[in-house]
């Protein structure tokens, strides 16, 4: 088994152990893998070992990851080796709005939306022999002044926005709170963010509820379960840490 192999395995251990220990379904909770700064040679392991959902961060260097597993997939075809179209790849880093065309062109999911114009120019730039770009808005949840994403109370009027626009669709809610110094405090930051996802879905301006909560990370990803994340974005306990 090689490393990435065993840390997945070992990422889905805690998960399923984090899901029973609340009483959830382990199937109800998703790993998104988070493979900025690894080469490509890194996310060719983890699919090796059955990990089909990638994020990146940094939104040219993903562009490029994946432009470059798709030429190796296309190549290894005959070989048995899983269809590019199997991979799924998540911008969770900032979108600058000169970055919208790269965004729109490349990934299936941005979980970082939190400006209606970025929203605008992704639903205007998404190629039109693509499936709908599949989106959340990152919130800002603990108010962090250095941190990206819409203020809790401004984010029901931006999701009926948001969920308007042609070529996306609406999915959910991500948050990235400052790291806390318990469990206790992790959980109140992730329920916090639960709350708005359920008052969202409550409100009746979506015309189809949000199914996605992307919430913890390699340290907290516990306390994220426990609040009620549907989605772990973890990256350095399945690739290591980054120099």
């Amino acid at each position: 088994m090689t490393t990435i192999a065993h840390h997945l395995r070992l990422v889905h251990d805690r998960i399923h152990a984090a899901c029973l220990a609340c009483g959830r379904d382990p199937a109800s909770v998703r790993l998104l893998a988070v493979s900025k700064t690894f080469g490509a040679e890194a996310v060719i392991e983890a699919m090796a070992a059955g990990q089909t959902a990638f994020g990146e961060n940094y939104i040219a260097e993903g562009a490029g990851k994946i432009e470059a597993l798709r030429g190796w997939l296309a190549a290894a075809a005959q070989g048995a080796v899983m269809p590019a179209s199997a991979l799924e790849w998540h911008c969770i880093g900032p979108v600058q709005s000169n970055k919208t065309r790269l965004v729109a062109g490349h990934f299936d999911w941005v979980q970082s939306v939190d400006r209606l114009k970025i929203a605008q120019r992704l639903s205007e730039q998404r190629p039109a022999e693509l499936p709908a770009l599949q989106v959340c808005l990152q919130v800002n949840i603990d108010g962090g002044a250095n941190k990206s994403g819409v203020p809790p109370e401004a984010a029901l009027a931006l999701a009926r926005e948001v969920a308007q626009l042609p070529r996306l669709v609406l999915r959910g809610l991500m948050a990235i709170p400052e790291p806390a110094t318990d469990f206790v405090a992790a959980l109140a930051l992730h329920a916090s963010a639960k709350d708005l996802f359920d008052r969202i879905n409550d409100s009746d301006a979506l015309a189809l509820p949000m199914d996605t909560l992307s919430l913890g990370m390699t340290a907290d990803l516990e306390a994220a379960i426990h609040a009620g994340s549907t989605m772990v974005r973890v990256g350095t306990a399945i690739f290591g840490g980054r120099g």
